[in-house]
């Protein structure tokens, strides 16, 4: 199989999502959820996303949709095009799966998946994590991560347009 169609393979539909959740959990695999928009990834993605992989044995990650980016970022985003971002996501050795969602929150993609582990950055409180409900109620954990400081979609930006 050629590397591209390797990475097209990650990038799954809610249904096929639903046939690997269903093998993950057969082998009692440890399942991470996080997601994020991605766009104009950079090291402090990376940084993030590996440490979310450290959490456990499957990392899913869900891509915010054009559509559900336009509703709650600033205007002008996403600079890059869903099919660019999930397939970017999805090249990171680490991502074991991704999948896009609509909405402007992940809540019903996490009471799809039930992960084990619910990811964030540390710039949320916990209790305050969409999902963190679902996920505690099963027992699981709610982690939050560090941002490597400096890093940015919004800085990387400013410093394109300044030139």
């Amino acid at each position: 199989m050629k590397n591209l169609e390797i990475i097209d393979k990650k990038i799954l539909s809610k249904e096929k999502l639903a046939n690997l959740l269903a093998v993950w959990r057969f082998f009692n695999k440890k399942i991470v959820w996080t997601n994020g928009c991605f766009d104009l990834l950079h090291l402090g993605h990376i940084d993030y996303l590996s440490k979310a992989k450290d959490e456990g044995d499957v990392l899913i990650v869900g891509v915010n949709t054009d559509e559900s980016v336009i509703k709650i970022k600033k205007e002008g985003r996403p600079i890059t095009d869903e099919k660019s971002r999930s397939t970017i996501v999805a090249a990171l050795h680490f991502v074991d799966a991704v999948v896009l969602f609509d909405e402007e929150t992940p809540y019903e993609m996490i009471k799809i998946i039930q992960p084990d582990v619910l990811v964030k950055g540390s710039d949320y409180k916990a209790d305050d994590i969409v999902g963190y409900d679902i996920v505690k109620a099963k027992g699981g954990e709610v982690v939050t991560i560090d941002f490597l400081p400096g890093y940015s979609t919004t800085i990387i930006e400013e410093k394109i347009r300044k030139g």
